[in-house]
């Protein structure tokens, strides 16, 4: 039976339900990790990030990230505040694709085309907790079906957040198909907002993508193909400059996929630096991944959060490494197909500092 249980983040940690996934009870709980001053919340529904708290240059702490106080509100969630996506995330143009002459139909979810995983992506499901330290680390594993949203094969499923020192963390996404080819591209969906999730915009936040390169995109923001430079463009971020400063020359947001220049034989290479000056955190992010889809939340509009925040436009800041958006379509892109006896690997560190 669906318990319907509403709760602060008071009572968060260390308190299970019980809910209905795949016809099989599972349990829902909320969970810890914490070193020093640096301390996540988590839930494995969804494998989620319910919150990361860090301190200002002050010493205050803070949660820097979007997000709600009760389950039923991740359950109706629909802009995947902290979680894990998957099977495929992003947009896959008019929700098929071909793999080994077979053409898979998929549930379209967006303007006609497939965003994040279909309708009940790794975000809505509920995850297994294989292993969890406080101090050190979470294990979730999640049980792809075959079939499940229309994508090939059963796909073992596995995602650890680990502290690293005081101020870092990681997230480690692995995935392996057991019988059929599929593809796969797993993205963590953390809204930021650096000066507090209270704090309102975050328009004066100064940014840094070292990535030269954007997928140009059609109207529903499918890909065409082309890689286009961002020099002199509103895209350019490859200087710091605040999200604001060129913004209005845009459809009023941001959220575009850029390909991250640097070695791609190198285990982690840096993505992006996200400063913030009033509390002056600053976060920095490394990936193995050729792709980040930068999104600074312009849909927002009223959005009832944590603690009575309400989110409005350009509240939070996705960072979303990944594969390139809709590369099952487009065979230049670099693959997404991973075969059985293969392995997908996505590794994300995430470092906090606070000066000045």
């Amino acid at each position: 039976m669906m318990l319907k249980v509403y709760l602060t983040l008071s009572f968060l940690l260390g308190i299970l339900l019980v809910a209905q996934a795949h016809g099989k009870e599972k349990e829902i709980g909320f969970y810890q990790l914490k070193r020093g001053d640096l301390k996540l919340n988590l839930t494995n529904y969804g494998a989620t990030v319910v919150s990361v708290i860090v301190p200002d240059k002050h010493g205050n702490l803070d949660d820097i990230t979007l997000g709600y106080d009760d389950i039923e509100q991740y359950k109706n969630d629909s802009w995947y505040f902290g979680a894990l996506i998957g099977r495929v995330a992003n947009r896959i143009g008019h929700a098929r694709f071909t793999l080994d002459r077979h053409t898979y139909k998929l549930p379209a979810n967006d303007h006609g085309n497939t965003l994040h995983g279909g309708f009940t992506g790794f975000s809505d499901v509920i995850w297994t907790v294989k292993g969890h330290k406080e101090d050190s680390y979470i294990t979730f594993t999640y049980d792809s079906h075959d079939n499940e949203q229309g994508f090939p094969g059963r796909v073992e499923v596995a995602v650890t957040y680990v502290l690293i020192g005081r101020n870092k963390y990681a997230v480690k996404m692995i995935a392996k198909p057991v019988d059929k080819a599929t593809p796969v591209n797993l993205a963590q969906h953390t809204y930021w907002n650096l000066g507090g999730q209270k704090s309102g915009d975050i328009l004066s936040h100064k940014v840094q993508i070292l990535g030269s390169k954007i997928t140009a995109v059609d109207e529903n923001l499918i890909p065409t193909g082309i890689l286009e430079s961002v020099k002199g463009t509103p895209y350019d971020f490859l200087k710091p400059r605040t999200v604001g400063s060129r913004v209005n020359e845009l459809p009023g947001l941001y959220d575009v996929n850029y390909v991250i220049d640097g070695d791609k034989s190198r285990h982690l290479q840096k993505v992006v630096t996200v400063r913030e000056n009033v509390s002056g955190r600053k976060l920095e992010l490394w990936s193995n991944q050729v792709g980040l889809q930068f999104y600074t939340g312009g849909m927002l509009n009223a959005t009832k959060g944590k603690d009575g925040a309400v989110y409005d436009k350009h509240a939070g800041i996705a960072l979303e490494t990944q594969g390139l958006p809709d590369s099952l379509n487009h065979p230049d892109f670099p693959s997404q197909i991973v075969r059985p006896g293969q392995t997908y690997n996505h590794y994300m560190l995430y470092r906090f500092t606070a000066c000045c």
